[in-house]
């Protein structure tokens, strides 16, 4: 298997290395360039390629649809003013050392610009140069760059708001570690990628002030050398040698021209894992549209007269070629997930024709889940649409799974034409438990408690938790998030309603097939404790009744080791179900405390009042019920007590003796749901308690 798994990245290595090395060879071209003298057909070559590779960066840019699709931007920007000032250096050189032969001294390409763009007058070839670096100097690359600067102060003042919104998600289960790590990280590479942009932009703003310096000392330089080494007069060395450098300064701005109106699309839209030359090569070389469109703007230049032709047609002949070639990469992808598409739904329409006869086949059976939704919400539940509803109820049965010991049952999603467009409701077993609307094309800003300002939009309550809410648009996103308020999709609001509810019936949800499917799950890993447990001690009927407790009061069952050692060692006492999660929950005390009491900080919970206590013990021994006035008493100081916790911000927990704590969760869960009331044998004994709160006999 080693073998195998070795021989399939092999070609992995082999595609990727030479990516790698792209952006070291670079650097030693360009630094090459700066040193060593080149011939005229290489100057052109690299004058040409610097031409496409700025068109290219272009329309990359329109294409790109998010900031971070092209987060090689402010690198490639980067390298691409290297290249331009390693050609200045090189023509310029060329220039004053070949500028006496005549007018190709330097190559074909700066001559063509040099005589045919500006019709061979220097002086109209100064204004035209003068005027494309002030378009660049002071329109594009200064407004591109305050851009960069505003944007970068929203992003960080969002940045918080983002966060929050990732943590919301993850807390309720739509999203895993792996996920929230990758959404804080592309909130990161965001934040930079404004500040990166910021100080790219210099590079182009110093490119161009190099520019007209290189200009003015090569046009100087080159009358010295025209004049004292070639003995040529002042009229014929100005005007060789300046055509000559209006030639290579606009053969050189030009391309600056293109790249700085490609920062100034792709900053109203930035580190990554890969290097720079995976980076450059896979975002420029791997859209066939750019290579296209790219290649039809290189063949119209190639066929001007005066144009270096073979050079720009070999290019726009490569160009095609590459396209061509990433095309059909792309339809062979695309072509055998359409054959199966295509296959399955005849498939399906041939078994729809048949008419069969009634069978057992079409009893309908209740769902455990179901979700049905208006016509409006279908696009959110529809993979094919790109809805993420579907992915983000798979994580929340995946972390539910993980935290309460058992897989919750599929979730079947439907439509209801019945329903309004917008709405949606949950059923357990067939019977609604909770409704709600969600706008698909608008964003919920939920204000947690601590938002500052107002927002324009619809108000609303968010359905599970009950807060309130604003229905905004999308463009409101950095806005609501920089008061403080919560951003969530339609797919998230219906995900975090549904991931609440689960966890309010979990009892419910946890049936005989559950139960079955876990002894089954057990049975792989604890054979013959399980073998020995179920029937021999204790039945599947009170095994399952037990479970069911342990869940009703949010007790994971994650612990099975523990909880069929607790089981088999009370056979002969205890045959009663509740009796048997009374003494599963004390061999759980660990975990029950630091599921409701984390750390090792001092416990805070609500006591009893000892005459109190002492009436229900009484009650509960002699199986009396509790008289009316008690009861009214203890419900309305057990609400004034709950309140009184979530002022100190304490876990909402009742503790009391070991003999009231099954008759008193049960008679206050059904008014305090949150309420958890656990006994004194249940909590650990390192940990130290202190009463917050005292629910006395008397009112």
């Amino acid at each position: 298997m080693a073998g195998y798994a070795s021989k399939l990245r092999i070609p992995d290595l082999k595609q990727t290395q030479w990516q790698i090395l792209a952006g070291p060879v670079f650097i030693m071209m360009i630094l090459a360039m700066m040193v060593l003298p080149l011939p005229p057909f290489i100057l052109d070559m690299l004058f040409t390629f610097n031409i496409v590779l700025s068109l290219m960066i272009l329309l990359v840019a329109m294409f790109t649809q998010k900031t971070l699709d092209f987060s090689a931007f402010p690198t490639i920007l980067l390298f691409s003013t290297l290249l331009r000032l390693a050609l200045n250096i090189a023509s310029t050189r060329i220039i004053l050392m070949e500028g006496h032969n005549g007018s190709h001294a330097a190559g074909r390409v700066v001559e063509a610009f040099g005589h045919f763009l500006v019709g061979g007058n220097f002086a109209i070839g100064i204004v035209v140069f003068a005027i494309l670096v002030i378009i660049n100097f002071m329109v594009i690359t200064k407004g591109a760059g305050r851009i960069a600067e505003v944007g970068a102060r929203f992003v960080l003042d969002g940045m918080p708001g983002k966060q929050m919104a990732i943590d919301a998600d993850l807390n309720a289960g739509l999203i895993g570690e792996e996920e929230a790590r990758k959404r804080r990280n592309t909130v990161t590479q965001e934040s930079n990628f404004y500040g990166s942009m910021d100080g790219a932009s210099k590079f182009v703003r110093g490119d161009a002030i190099a520019g007209l310096i290189i200009m003015a000392v090569t046009i100087i330089g080159g009358l010295l050398v025209g004049i004292l080494q070639h003995d040529m007069n002042l009229s014929t060395a100005g005007q060789t040698y300046t055509l000559l450098t209006i030639g290579d300064g606009l053969v050189g701005q030009i391309p600056a021209l293109i790249i700085s109106t490609a920062a100034g699309v792709i900053v109203t839209r930035v580190a990554t894992d890969q290097d720079v030359g995976e980076q450059m090569i896979g975002q420029l070389f791997n859209n066939p549209r750019v290579m296209v469109l790219t290649a039809a703007i290189v063949g119209l230049l190639g066929i001007i007269p005066g144009m270096p032709n073979l050079v720009f047609l070999l290019f726009t002949g490569s160009l095609l070629g590459v396209a061509w070639w990433l095309r059909g990469r792309e339809l062979q992808n695309d072509a055998s997930p359409r054959r199966n598409e295509e296959k399955a739904s005849a498939q399906a329409q041939a078994e729809a024709a048949q008419i069969s006869e009634a069978s057992w086949a079409d009893v309908q059976l209740e769902d455990a889940l179901g979700l049905e939704v208006g016509y409006r919400l279908i696009p959110i539940v529809d993979s094919a649409q790109n809805g993420q509803l579907l992915t983000r109820i798979r994580g929340i049965r995946k972390k539910f799974a993980q935290e309460m010991g058992f897989l919750p049952p599929p979730v079947h999603i439907r439509d209801n034409l019945e329903l309004s467009p917008c709405a949606y409701r949950i059923l357990l077993k067939g019977v609604e438990i909770g409704r709600g609307e969600a706008q698909p094309d608008r964003l919920m800003a939920i204000n947690p408690g601590c938002s500052e300002g107002s927002l324009p939009g619809t108000p609303c309550q968010e359905p599970a938790f009950g807060l309130p809410a604003i229905w905004i648009d999308e463009v409101l996103r950095e806005q609501a998030q920089t008061l403080g308020y919560t951003v969530v999709d339609a797919s998230s609001v219906i995900a975090t309603h549904l991931n609440h509810l689960i966890a309010s019936h979990t009892d419910e949800l946890f049936g005989r097939q559950e139960t079955q499917q876990l002894l089954e799950r057990l049975g792989k890993e604890m054979p013959k404790l399980t073998e020995d447990l179920i029937p021999g001690v204790i039945s599947l009927t009170t095994f399952h009744k037990v479970l069911q407790n342990l869940l009703a009061e949010r007790i994971s069952i994650r612990d099975m080791r523990t909880i069929i050692d607790t089981l088999a060692e009370f056979p002969g006492q205890q045959h009663d179900a509740d009796e048997l999660t009374a003494q599963v929950r004390i061999r759980l005390g660990r975990a029950i405390t630091q599921q409701w009491f984390p750390g090792d900080d001092e416990i805070q919970v609500i006591g009893l009042d000892l005459n109190l206590e002492r009436l229900l013990i009484q009650a509960s021994q002699s199986g009396s019920a509790i008289e009316p006035g008690i009861a009214e008493n203890l419900m309305r100081q057990t609400e004034k007590a709950i309140l009184q916790q979530e002022s100190l911000g304490a876990p909402l927990v009742l503790l009391v003796n070991q003999p009231l704590r099954f008759m008193l969760s049960r008679f206050l869960r059904r008014v305090f749901p949150q309420l958890a009331v656990l006994s004194n044998l249940e909590i650990s004994s390192n940990r130290t308690v202190r009463m917050t709160g005292i629910i006395g006999g008397a009112s």
